[in-house]
């Protein structure tokens, strides 16, 4: 061989070097699909949190990208990266996030084999028909029949949409620059919020947190009396974000109030529902008001236990959408004047290469049907109620919220409960994260799993009795 070409990366014998035999290819698509099939059943026995630490964890992967390949070896690594992962079993309480339906991971598969830039209809016709299709579902099943929208990387992407576009509906900015608008939240609301109000140019400043009742929620006469003082010292209201399913506890905003006081305001009214607003296909009551939003968030590799990454932004307002986000060169431009060729989402959404993330809702809730779906949400509510059960009747532990949805925070009535958190991840039996409620340390656990039983939810009981017995003080 030329020793030049060599240099420069190209093999005279070979025209398409990453191409492999057709053989050799069905080989490793079967053993990969042995290797997560093998994963998914051996879930149960898998410890709740890996063993090692960072930098133990670093050393394991830390090598060089070699010259020569290593070939099908290479899958030989997915056990060692499976050990050191957190599993989606049914005993990961910590955050919200979804157990990786199969069926939807294997959409991913799929997604991936056709590799279609979900940008526009003329670069992905099926993909995008999918996706409208999807995005209709999911309006229809939250109660918001007839928004459009589209799938994003999670809840932060669409909340920094939505505000993007009540920022260009109110107090246009895409020609002439930012001018000053105020953002009104609970003090409840998510991070992504406060990131998403600073990357849109307002700042920081310019979000009111409103204070809440003693279920977390939103004060509507808060809200009201902090509208009133903004427009006295002559700001300008510019929206108003809802949280259904706040992080820390659950708590739903009173949607419809809200509403009624953004329409009333001349603001933009955004739900940030992107833990609890799926929960509406098993308890609809609890989401009253939320088809009087201008928009809202959602995610799918929460509620729906989708892998990640499935977020959604669904909205009322295309032709805001389309102001806000349209900004194409000719190498983009359409040539089919069919409005359905013509279609883009680039031209109503942040993303220009955009993944094909609809497949694996389309297949998996097409698999499973909606009343699976309602079922599993269902049992993950009742999992949040049992476990407040289990909490009142032990006197060594204490309840400190109940919200509606399958967030519960509580405590040991005695012991260091940070220490005592620090112990029970160390156990690796189960795993909780933490909240602060009223200014005290909690320990909090959150069902989002369709593979977690009753079993597993009375072991969250048990196991932090035996690490308060590990800890001293």
């Amino acid at each position: 061989m030329d020793q030049d070409a060599r240099q420069d990366g190209i093999d005279p014998r070979q025209d398409r070097p990453l191409d492999i035999p057709a053989a050799e290819l069905a080989g490793l698509v079967e053993a990969t699909a042995q290797l997560a099939a093998g994963y998914w059943s051996g879930l149960d026995q898998r410890p709740a949190y890996p063993r090692t630490g960072g930098g133990e964890t670093a050393r394991l992967f830390a090598r060089p990208w070699a010259e020569d390949g290593r070939g099908a070896a290479v899958l030989e690594d997915f056990s060692a990266i499976a050990e050191h992962s957190r599993p989606s079993g049914g005993r990961f309480f910590g955050y919200v996030f979804g157990s990786g339906e199969p069926v939807g991971a294997l959409g991913d598969l799929l997604a991936s084999a056709l590799n279609q830039n979900v940008g526009a209809w003329r670069s992905a016709p099926a993909a995008v028909a999918v996706e409208r299709a999807v995005i209709g579902w999911l309006g229809e099943a939250v109660g918001c029949p007839g928004f459009t929208g589209s799938l994003c990387g999670g809840g932060s992407s669409a909340n920094l949409m939505a505000l993007a576009m009540a920022r260009e509906a109110r107090l246009p900015a895409n020609e002439d620059g930012v001018r000053p608008g105020v953002v009104y939240a609970s003090e409840q609301v998510h991070m992504s919020i406060p990131k998403a109000v600073a990357l849109i140019g307002l700042g920081r400043r310019n979000l009111r947190l409103i204070p809440v009742d003693a279920d977390m929620r939103l004060r509507v006469d808060a809200l009201e009396a902090a509208i009133a003082e903004d427009r006295a010292a002559g700001r300008t209201p510019l929206a108003v974000v809802a949280t259904a399913g706040t992080v820390a506890t659950g708590a739903i905003d009173p949607l419809r109030p809200i509403a009624a006081i953004a329409r009333r305001e001349d603001m933009w009214m955004h739900v940030d529902g992107a833990f609890g607003v799926l929960a509406s296909l098993a308890a609809p009551a609890l989401f009253d008001g939320l088809s009087e939003a201008d928009s809202l968030s959602l995610d799918a590799h929460k509620w729906l236990y989708q892998p990640v990454d499935c977020g959604c932004l669904l909205h009322r307002h295309r032709d805001v959408a389309q102001t806000t986000f349209s900004h194409s060169g000719d190498y983009v431009r359409a040539l089919n004047t069919d409005p359905e060729e013509a279609f883009a989402f680039f031209e109503e959404s942040l993303e220009l290469s955009r993944r094909f993330r609809a497949l694996k809702l389309w297949l998996s809730l097409q698999y499973h049907g909606r009343a699976a779906f309602r079922a599993a949400i269902a049992r993950d509510l009742a999992h949040a109620r049992l476990l407040e059960a289990e909490i009142a009747a032990h006197p060594e532990l204490e309840l400190l919220s109940s919200g509606p949805l399958s967030a519960v925070c509580f405590r040991h009535r005695e012991k260091d409960n940070e220490a005592l958190l620090r112990r029970l991840i160390a156990r690796r039996r189960v795993f909780l994260s933490n909240a602060t409620i009223d200014g005290r340390f909690a320990l909090r656990a959150c069902f989002v799993n369709h593979r977690t039983t009753e079993d597993d939810v009375r072991e969250i009981v048990a196991e932090v009795i035996a690490a308060a017995g590990e800890v001293n003080g």
